[in-house]
């Protein structure tokens, strides 16, 4: 039988993880859950093996949560190496129409034109993240490692 050929995003930056399936660049497939990333990627990973050929991951490396950030890049960079399938990443912001990232207690991660910093908020965002509907691989790099913006803890 022969598989239909994929691209993966990968968003398991915070609850709820969501994995898109682009074929052809079009979402045709999304999944969401608020299981950990630890327990739920591999098994995602695993029934999206068996009904597409996957040629490419996506994922957002950051920032948000440091242990979900770890697991996803460890877990979605063994792939890569082990399956050969080109891994990408692109920041959160893309995902969240650039919004206040929580970071901790009042602080939130932000983009700025010099980066990406911290700032304080007295009220909570909320900031949701979405998948696209098209894949533009031009909107990633290979440049894949973590962006877990650490300045906010101390």
């Amino acid at each position: 039988m022969h598989k239909k050929e994929a691209d993966l995003i990968v968003l398991a930056l915070s609850s709820p993880i969501m994995v898109g399936v682009y074929e052809d660049k079009k979402l045709t497939e999304s999944i969401v859950t608020d299981e950990k990333s630890s327990d739920i990627l591999p098994l995602i990973y695993e029934t999206l093996e068996k009904k597409y050929k996957i040629n490419n991951i996506f994922y957002a490396n950051g920032p948000g949560s440091f242990m979900a950030i770890k697991v996803a890049y460890i877990f979605l960079k063994s792939l890569s190496i082990l399956k050969n399938i080109p891994l990408f990443a692109t920041d959160a912001f893309y995902f969240n129409k650039n919004q206040p990232i929580k970071a901790v207690g009042k602080l939130y991660f932000v983009k700025t034109s010099k980066g990406i910093e911290t700032k304080k908020f007295d009220e909570v965002i909320l900031s949701n993240f979405e998948l696209p509907n098209f894949l533009n691989y031009s909107d990633f790099d290979n440049k894949t490692v973590p962006e877990y913006g650490i300045g906010a803890v101390g």
